[in-house]
C-alpha cells in the first residue's frame, strides 16, 4: 500500500518543506486576509504543473489528475494566523507582524500538504483517479471551511482528508480513531435589561449584575442536571460587561460564551435551556433578557473506513508504535463542514517535543512546533490518498 517513491520525494524534499514553513510563521496574515499566503500557494501548485483556482476571497484548490481514471479525494490544509503575540523572541524566523502569528501550526499545514502535493506530482502517471488540495483561509473564525464547500471544494469528491499539528503529543505519533473527534463549538450571548440608579437607593432600581451573575451560576445545571451525563458538553461564559460607576446600580449585562458538544440533540437541548434560564432568571428580579445564539461548526465524527485507512498507512508508513489512541476534545474544527458532504476523517499528528520546547499549548504565544514531525504529516496526507485511490 505504501509508496516507496512517494516516501523517498518527502525525505528528498524536506528541507525545502522546512524553509516554506519557516517563510509562512514570519509572515502571518489573519483570517480572510490571506492573500500573500494563498498567491504563494498558488504559484507553487502551478510551478508542479497541477491546475489551481483561487476562490474568494483568499482560497487556493488544485487539482492533479492522475494517468488513470478512477475516484477523487480531497486533502485539506489552512492557512490562516492568529491575532498572538509572539514570544518566541530567540527564534530565527519569528512573526514580522505585531501581534500575529501562527500559534496553531497552521503554517505547517499548508507547508505539508505542498510537500505532498510535490510527491504526488512525482507519481501522477500512476495514479488512478485525481487528488484535489484544499487550501482553506479563516479556520480560526470558523467560516472559512463553509465558504470554500459554497465555492465547490468537494463537488464530485469521494473522499476527503485533513490534519492538525498537535503539541500536546509526541512528535511523529498519529491519532485518528473513528467516531468523534472535535466537538461542535457555538456562541452565545445574552443581554439583560434592568432599571439603573443610585447605588444608595437599590429599592428603586432592577440591578442588571445580580441578574447576570444569578444567570452565570444557575447555567452551570443546564449542563450538570439536564443533559444526559454520558453525553459530554461544555457551557462556558467566557465575557461580561456589567455596569459604568461604583456607586450606579447597572442597568444593562452583556454575557458572551461558548457550548461545546459531540450530540446533535444535546445541542438542540442546550440553545433552548439558554432562553429559558435567561427569561426566567431575568424575570426573578423584574428585568428581561434578549439571547442570540450562534452557530458555528460542527462536530468532527470521522467515518470509520477512513480512520482505520489513516491506522493502516500510519503503521505501514511509520511503525505499529505511530499510532495511539487520543480522547476527543471539546476544541472546535470547521473541517466538519467537509465530512457532512462526504466521507473522510480528521487526523492528529504530534509535534510536541520538551527537548525542543514545542509542548506549549496551541494559541500560546509560545507555540513552536517539532519541524522534525512534518514529515510525518506531509507523507501521511500523500500516502493515504495514494492509498485511497488504490486500494481494492
Amino acid at each position: 500500500m505504501i509508496n516507496q517513491t512517494i516516501k523517498n520525494a518527502i525525505k528528498d524534499n524536506n528541507e525545502e518543506m522546512i524553509q516554506i514553513r519557516r517563510q509562512l510563521h514570519s509572515e502571518p496574515e489573519l483570517s480572510w486576509e490571506e492573500f500573500q499566503t494563498s498567491q504563494f500557494v498558488y504559484d507553487y501548485l502551478t510551478e508542479l504543473g497541477i491546475e489551481a483556482r483561487k476562490t474568494e476571497p483568499t482560497g487556493v484548490i488544485g487539482e492533479l489528475k492522475g494517468g488513470k481514471e478512477g475516484k477523487t479525494v480531497a486533502l485539506r490544509a489552512d492557512m490562516d494566523a492568529l491575532s498572538v503575540e509572539e514570544l518566541n523572541v530567540d527564534l530565527p524566523y519569528k512573526s514580522k507582524e505585531l501581534g500575529k502569528m501562527h500559534a496553531c501550526g497552521h503554517d505547517a499545514h499548508t507547508s505539508m500538504l505542498l510537500a505532498a502535493a510535490k510527491a504526488l506530482a512525482s507519481v501522477k502517471a500512476e495514479i488512478p483517479g485525481n487528488v484535489r488540495f484544499i487550501f482553506q483561509p479563516a479556520e480560526e473564525v470558523a467560516t472559512g471551511a463553509k465558504a470554500m464547500v459554497e465555492q465547490g471544494a468537494v463537488a464530485g469528491v469521494d473522499d476527503v482528508f485533513g490534519i492538525h499539528i498537535w503539541s500536546q503529543s509526541p512528535s511523529n505519533t498519529v491519532a485518528c480513531n473513528p467516531g468523534a473527534s472535535f466537538a461542535s463549538a457555538d456562541i452565545f450571548k445574552v443581554h439583560f435589561k434592568g432599571q439603573g440608579g443610585h447605588g444608595a437607593i437599590p429599592q428603586a432600581c432592577i440591578d442588571a449584575a445580580i441578574i447576570a451573575s444569578s444567570f452565570v451560576m444557575n447555567l452551570q445545571s443546564v449542563v450538570s442536571r439536564t443533559i444526559d451525563p454520558q453525553q459530554a458538553a461544555v457551557v462556558t461564559v467566557g465575557k461580561m460587561v456589567v455596569g459604568t460607576r461604583f456607586n450606579i446600580i447597572a442597568e444593562n449585562a452583556e454575557i458572551e460564551g461558548t457550548v461545546r458538544c459531540f450530540d446533535p440533540a444535546t445541542r438542540d437541548h442546550i440553545e433552548n435551556q439558554l432562553q429559558v434560564y435567561a427569561d426566567n432568571t431575568a424575570a426573578i428580579y423584574g428585568g428581561s433578557a434578549e439571547v442570540e445564539y450562534i452557530r458555528g461548526t460542527q462536530a468532527v465524527i470521522n467515518g470509520a473506513e477512513s480512520a482505520q485507512l489513516v491506522q493502516q498507512v500510519a503503521s505501514e508508513a511509520f511503525g505499529e508504535n505511530s499510532i495511539y489512541d487520543e480522547k476527543p476534545t471539546m476544541g472546535g474544527e470547521d473541517f466538519s463542514f467537509y465530512l457532512d458532504e462526504v466521507p473522510g476523517s480528521f487526523a492528529l499528528v504530534g509535534s510536541g517535543n520538551p527537548d525542543k520546547d514545542t509542548q506549549w499549548a496551541h494559541h500560546h504565544g509560545k507555540f513552536n512546533i517539532d519541524e522534525d514531525a512534518m514529515a510525518t504529516g506531509a507523507e501521511l496526507y500523500a500516502q493515504y490518498a495514494w492509498s485511497f485511490l488504490t486500494k481494492q
